[in-house]
Protein backbone atom coordinates (compact mmCIF):
# COMPACT_ATOMS: atom_id res chain seq x y z
CA UNK A 1 0.00 0.00 0.00
CA UNK A 2 2.75 2.52 1.15
CA UNK A 3 4.59 1.52 -2.61
CA UNK A 4 1.29 2.05 -4.58
CA UNK A 5 0.70 5.48 -2.83
CA UNK A 6 4.14 7.04 -3.45
CA UNK A 7 4.27 5.34 -6.94
CA UNK A 8 0.70 7.01 -7.54
CA UNK A 9 2.31 10.59 -6.54
CA UNK A 10 5.51 10.12 -8.44
CA UNK A 11 3.23 9.16 -11.33
CA UNK A 12 1.75 12.64 -11.07
CA UNK A 13 4.59 14.79 -10.09
CA UNK A 14 6.63 13.53 -13.45
CA UNK A 15 3.44 14.40 -15.49
CA UNK A 16 3.29 17.72 -13.93
CA UNK A 17 7.00 18.90 -14.30
CA UNK A 18 6.29 17.62 -17.88
CA UNK A 19 3.54 20.11 -18.34
CA UNK A 20 5.41 22.16 -16.52
CA UNK A 21 8.31 22.09 -18.80
CA UNK A 22 6.33 22.14 -21.89
CA UNK A 23 4.84 25.55 -20.64
CA UNK A 24 8.21 26.77 -20.40
CA UNK A 25 8.90 26.16 -23.55
CA UNK A 26 6.20 27.81 -24.72
CA UNK A 27 6.32 30.65 -23.38
CA UNK A 28 9.85 31.09 -23.21
CA UNK A 29 10.64 31.56 -19.16
CA UNK A 30 10.68 29.85 -16.10
CA UNK A 31 7.22 29.43 -14.02
CA UNK A 32 6.95 28.98 -10.36
CA UNK A 33 5.28 24.96 -9.88
CA UNK A 34 5.52 24.72 -6.26
CA UNK A 35 2.42 24.95 -4.15
CA UNK A 36 1.31 24.98 -0.44
CA UNK A 37 0.81 28.25 1.84
CA UNK A 38 3.51 29.35 3.95
CA UNK A 39 6.97 29.57 2.36
CA UNK A 40 7.09 26.14 1.56
CA UNK A 41 5.19 23.58 0.07
CA UNK A 42 5.73 20.87 -2.05
CA UNK A 43 3.05 21.36 -4.95
CA UNK A 44 0.37 19.10 -3.27
CA UNK A 45 -1.80 19.80 -0.18
CA UNK A 46 -0.90 17.21 2.06
CA UNK A 47 -3.26 16.31 5.44
CA UNK A 48 -1.25 15.61 8.42
CA UNK A 49 -2.77 14.23 11.47
CA UNK A 50 -0.51 14.20 14.93
CA UNK A 51 -2.60 11.96 17.77
CA UNK A 52 -1.06 12.52 21.60
CA UNK A 53 -1.73 11.90 24.88
CA UNK A 54 -2.39 15.49 25.94
CA UNK A 55 -4.15 15.81 29.11
CA UNK A 56 -6.71 18.68 29.61
CA UNK A 57 -4.83 21.53 31.00
CA UNK A 58 -1.00 20.19 30.49
CA UNK A 59 0.64 23.39 29.20
CA UNK A 60 3.21 20.85 27.96
CA UNK A 61 1.55 20.26 24.74
CA UNK A 62 1.50 23.90 23.71
CA UNK A 63 4.65 23.83 22.81
CA UNK A 64 4.28 20.69 20.44
CA UNK A 65 1.46 22.03 19.13
CA UNK A 66 3.13 25.34 18.28
CA UNK A 67 6.20 23.51 16.73
CA UNK A 68 4.32 21.02 14.64
CA UNK A 69 1.62 24.27 13.33
CA UNK A 70 4.88 26.63 12.54
CA UNK A 71 5.83 23.83 10.44
CA UNK A 72 2.75 23.13 9.09
CA UNK A 73 2.34 26.73 8.07
CA UNK A 74 5.87 26.96 7.03
CA UNK A 75 5.41 23.52 4.65
CA UNK A 76 1.92 24.48 3.28
CA UNK A 77 0.03 21.03 4.64
CA UNK A 78 -2.54 21.08 6.54
CA UNK A 79 -2.34 19.77 10.28
CA UNK A 80 -5.13 17.79 11.83
CA UNK A 81 -4.41 17.74 15.56
CA UNK A 82 -6.15 15.64 18.04
CA UNK A 83 -5.59 14.10 21.77
CA UNK A 84 -7.03 12.17 24.51
CA UNK A 85 -5.07 10.68 28.04
CA UNK A 86 -7.04 7.75 27.69
CA UNK A 87 -4.95 5.18 25.92
CA UNK A 88 -7.94 3.48 24.23
CA UNK A 89 -9.32 6.61 22.84
CA UNK A 90 -5.74 7.46 21.24
CA UNK A 91 -6.13 4.49 19.38
CA UNK A 92 -9.63 5.04 18.18
CA UNK A 93 -8.19 8.34 17.07
CA UNK A 94 -5.73 7.02 15.00
CA UNK A 95 -8.35 4.80 13.27
CA UNK A 96 -10.02 8.20 13.00
CA UNK A 97 -7.20 9.64 10.60
CA UNK A 98 -6.64 6.13 9.30
CA UNK A 99 -10.43 6.05 7.70
CA UNK A 100 -10.24 9.81 7.13
CA UNK A 101 -7.08 9.18 4.29
CA UNK A 102 -4.40 11.06 5.90
CA UNK A 103 -1.10 11.01 3.76
CA UNK A 104 0.58 10.90 7.16
CA UNK A 105 0.60 10.40 10.58
CA UNK A 106 2.27 11.56 13.83
CA UNK A 107 1.62 9.66 17.34
CA UNK A 108 3.09 9.41 20.73
CA UNK A 109 3.25 6.00 22.64
CA UNK A 110 2.90 6.69 26.22
CA UNK A 111 1.05 3.26 26.22
CA UNK A 112 3.21 1.67 23.74
CA UNK A 113 0.65 -2.16 24.01
CA UNK A 114 -2.61 -0.28 23.50
CA UNK A 115 -1.99 2.24 21.35
CA UNK A 116 1.04 0.45 19.15
CA UNK A 117 -1.10 -1.63 17.47
CA UNK A 118 -3.69 1.44 15.66
CA UNK A 119 -0.43 3.32 14.88
CA UNK A 120 1.15 -0.04 13.10
CA UNK A 121 -2.42 -0.04 11.29
CA UNK A 122 -1.63 3.36 9.75
CA UNK A 123 1.64 1.98 8.62
CA UNK A 124 0.29 -1.21 7.22
CA UNK A 125 -2.40 1.13 5.23
CA UNK A 126 0.75 2.41 3.69
CA UNK A 127 -0.04 5.54 5.43
CA UNK A 128 3.97 7.16 6.57
CA UNK A 129 4.37 7.74 10.07
CA UNK A 130 6.47 9.00 13.10
CA UNK A 131 6.34 8.34 16.86
CA UNK A 132 7.55 10.90 18.99
CA UNK A 133 7.72 12.24 22.42
CA UNK A 134 7.10 8.95 24.16
CA UNK A 135 7.52 4.99 23.12
CA UNK A 136 11.55 5.61 22.15
CA UNK A 137 12.19 1.88 22.76
CA UNK A 138 9.07 0.45 21.66
CA UNK A 139 8.11 2.54 17.95
CA UNK A 140 10.05 0.33 15.85
CA UNK A 141 8.34 -2.66 17.15
CA UNK A 142 5.20 -1.36 15.24
CA UNK A 143 6.74 -0.66 12.01
CA UNK A 144 7.34 2.77 12.50
CA UNK A 145 10.63 3.61 10.78
CA UNK A 146 11.28 7.75 12.57
CA UNK A 147 11.39 8.76 16.35
CA UNK A 148 11.50 12.05 17.61
CA UNK A 149 12.35 12.76 21.71
CA UNK A 150 14.33 12.59 24.48
CA UNK A 151 16.44 9.94 25.71
CA UNK A 152 14.52 8.93 29.15
CA UNK A 153 16.78 6.51 30.76
CA UNK A 154 19.68 9.43 29.82
CA UNK A 155 17.70 11.94 31.43
CA UNK A 156 17.12 10.41 34.48
CA UNK A 157 20.56 9.22 35.00
CA UNK A 158 21.47 12.95 34.50
CA UNK A 159 19.28 14.07 36.80
CA UNK A 160 20.57 11.49 39.52
CA UNK A 161 24.00 12.71 39.01
CA UNK A 162 22.90 15.86 39.13
CA UNK A 163 21.35 15.67 42.58
CA UNK A 164 24.87 14.12 43.84
CA UNK A 165 26.51 17.01 42.59
CA UNK A 166 24.15 19.48 44.46
CA UNK A 167 24.90 17.63 47.32
CA UNK A 168 21.73 15.88 48.03
CA UNK A 169 22.34 13.28 50.39
CA UNK A 170 19.22 12.09 51.84
CA UNK A 171 16.36 10.19 49.78
CA UNK A 172 14.92 11.62 46.23
CA UNK A 173 11.43 11.28 45.81
CA UNK A 174 10.31 10.55 41.88
CA UNK A 175 6.60 11.45 41.30
CA UNK A 176 5.18 10.20 38.85
CA UNK A 177 1.80 12.06 37.72
CA UNK A 178 0.53 9.05 34.72
CA UNK A 179 1.35 5.69 36.58
CA UNK A 180 2.63 2.91 33.54
CA UNK A 181 3.12 5.40 31.45
CA UNK A 182 6.71 4.32 30.05
CA UNK A 183 8.29 7.57 29.40
CA UNK A 184 7.92 8.86 33.19
CA UNK A 185 8.30 5.18 34.31
CA UNK A 186 11.57 5.17 32.55
CA UNK A 187 13.02 8.66 33.66
CA UNK A 188 12.73 7.77 37.31
CA UNK A 189 14.37 4.18 36.89
CA UNK A 190 17.12 6.32 35.22
CA UNK A 191 17.01 8.68 38.42
CA UNK A 192 17.63 5.37 40.60
CA UNK A 193 20.41 4.35 38.96
CA UNK A 194 22.68 7.27 39.54
CA UNK A 195 20.76 8.20 42.99
CA UNK A 196 20.06 4.38 44.40
CA UNK A 197 18.02 5.65 47.13
CA UNK A 198 14.93 6.99 45.25
CA UNK A 199 11.37 6.16 46.02
CA UNK A 200 8.72 6.75 43.68
CA UNK A 201 5.58 8.86 44.53
CA UNK A 202 2.50 8.32 42.23
CA UNK A 203 -0.47 11.27 42.24
CA UNK A 204 -2.84 12.06 40.05
CA UNK A 205 -1.41 14.76 37.81
CA UNK A 206 -4.66 15.74 36.34
CA UNK A 207 -5.95 17.45 40.19
CA UNK A 208 -3.24 19.85 40.91
CA UNK A 209 -4.73 20.71 44.16
CA UNK A 210 -4.40 17.20 45.05
CA UNK A 211 -0.73 16.58 44.27
CA UNK A 212 0.53 19.21 45.98
CA UNK A 213 -1.53 17.70 49.12
CA UNK A 214 0.40 14.80 48.16
CA UNK A 215 3.89 15.84 47.76
CA UNK A 216 3.34 18.29 50.93
CA UNK A 217 1.96 15.22 53.27
CA UNK A 218 5.29 13.21 52.35
CA UNK A 219 7.41 15.83 52.61
CA UNK A 220 6.07 16.20 56.59
CA UNK A 221 6.31 12.66 57.23
CA UNK A 222 9.43 11.84 55.78
CA UNK A 223 12.30 13.81 57.39
CA UNK A 224 14.83 12.02 55.14
CA UNK A 225 13.94 13.56 51.71
CA UNK A 226 16.44 15.84 50.33
CA UNK A 227 15.02 15.78 46.77
CA UNK A 228 11.29 16.04 44.84
CA UNK A 229 11.73 15.17 41.44
CA UNK A 230 8.90 15.66 39.34
CA UNK A 231 8.36 15.13 35.41
CA UNK A 232 6.66 17.74 34.43
CA UNK A 233 6.41 21.70 34.85
CA UNK A 234 2.58 21.82 36.11
CA UNK A 235 3.89 19.47 38.60
CA UNK A 236 7.05 20.69 39.60
CA UNK A 237 5.43 24.21 40.21
CA UNK A 238 2.72 22.35 42.95
CA UNK A 239 5.83 20.64 44.56
CA UNK A 240 7.37 23.92 45.09
CA UNK A 241 4.61 24.99 46.80
CA UNK A 242 4.40 21.88 48.71
CA UNK A 243 8.16 22.50 50.30
CA UNK A 244 7.48 25.81 51.16
CA UNK A 245 3.96 25.22 52.72
CA UNK A 246 5.70 22.68 54.42
CA UNK A 247 9.20 23.95 55.22
CA UNK A 248 11.35 21.53 53.77
CA UNK A 249 14.68 22.26 52.87
CA UNK A 250 14.10 19.53 49.97
CA UNK A 251 15.53 20.44 46.80
CA UNK A 252 13.24 20.65 43.96
CA UNK A 253 14.22 19.64 40.33
CA UNK A 254 11.90 18.39 37.29
CA UNK A 255 11.75 17.27 33.80
CA UNK A 256 10.30 19.60 31.67
CA UNK A 257 10.08 23.70 31.32
CA UNK A 258 7.82 26.55 31.07
CA UNK A 259 7.84 30.04 31.88
CA UNK A 260 7.34 29.39 35.34
CA UNK A 261 9.53 27.00 36.01
CA UNK A 262 11.86 29.35 34.16
CA UNK A 263 11.39 31.72 36.29
CA UNK A 264 11.58 29.36 39.54
CA UNK A 265 15.08 28.57 38.42
CA UNK A 266 16.11 32.08 37.72
CA UNK A 267 15.41 33.04 41.66
CA UNK A 268 16.64 29.55 43.05
CA UNK A 269 13.33 28.31 43.73
CA UNK A 270 13.44 25.03 41.39
CA UNK A 271 17.47 24.09 41.32
CA UNK A 272 17.03 22.61 37.53
CA UNK A 273 14.86 21.27 34.60
CA UNK A 274 15.51 18.80 32.11
CA UNK A 275 14.62 19.70 28.77
CA UNK A 276 13.56 17.52 26.03
CA UNK A 277 12.68 20.58 23.70
CA UNK A 278 9.40 20.08 22.47
CA UNK A 279 8.53 22.43 20.09
CA UNK A 280 11.31 20.60 18.37
CA UNK A 281 9.77 17.04 18.83
CA UNK A 282 6.55 18.68 17.16
CA UNK A 283 8.24 20.67 14.17
CA UNK A 284 10.56 17.76 13.78
CA UNK A 285 7.99 15.16 13.48
CA UNK A 286 5.30 17.55 10.84
CA UNK A 287 8.97 18.13 8.82
CA UNK A 288 9.77 14.57 8.44
CA UNK A 289 6.76 13.06 7.27
CA UNK A 290 6.79 15.86 4.88
CA UNK A 291 10.10 15.27 3.57
CA UNK A 292 9.08 11.40 3.24
CA UNK A 293 6.03 12.07 1.81
CA UNK A 294 7.62 14.93 -0.90
CA UNK A 295 11.23 13.52 -1.82
CA UNK A 296 11.14 9.52 -0.17
CA UNK A 297 13.55 10.84 3.01
CA UNK A 298 13.97 8.28 6.41
CA UNK A 299 15.37 10.42 9.47
CA UNK A 300 17.85 8.89 11.92
CA UNK A 301 18.61 5.87 9.76
CA UNK A 302 15.84 3.56 11.40
CA UNK A 303 16.79 4.83 14.90
CA UNK A 304 15.98 7.83 17.07
CA UNK A 305 16.64 11.85 16.75
CA UNK A 306 17.15 13.02 20.12
CA UNK A 307 16.17 16.39 21.38
CA UNK A 308 17.27 16.23 24.78
CA UNK A 309 18.25 15.77 27.59
CA UNK A 310 19.10 19.07 28.30
CA UNK A 311 19.61 20.48 31.65
CA UNK A 312 18.81 23.99 32.36
CA UNK A 313 19.93 25.82 35.87
CA UNK A 314 20.97 29.39 36.91
CA UNK A 315 24.12 29.05 34.51
CA UNK A 316 22.30 29.05 31.16
CA UNK A 317 18.88 30.43 32.58
CA UNK A 318 19.17 34.08 30.91
CA UNK A 319 19.51 32.48 27.82
CA UNK A 320 16.78 30.32 27.70
CA UNK A 321 13.84 31.87 29.62
CA UNK A 322 12.96 34.56 27.02
CA UNK A 323 12.38 31.70 24.60
CA UNK A 324 9.67 30.22 27.22
CA UNK A 325 7.51 33.07 27.21
CA UNK A 326 6.64 32.12 23.48
CA UNK A 327 6.09 28.67 24.16
CA UNK A 328 8.80 27.68 21.86
CA UNK A 329 11.14 25.89 24.59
Amino acid sequence: MRTTRRSLRAVVAVTATAMALAACSSQGGAQNTSGGGGGGGGGEDYTIAMVTHEAPGDTFWDKIRNGAEAAADNLGVTLNYSQDPDAGKQATLIQNAIDSNVDGLAVTLPTPDAIGPAAQAAVNAGIPTVAFNAGKDQYQQYGISMYFGSDEDLAGQAVGTKLGQTGSAGKAVCVIQEQGQVQLETRCAGVKKTYPNTEVLYVNGRDLPSVQQTIGAKLQQDSSVSAVVTLGADIALAAQKAQTDAGSQATVATFDLNNDVAKQIQSGGIAFSVDQQPYVQGYMAVTALWLNLTNGNDIGGGGPVLTGPSIVDQSNIDVILPYTENNTR
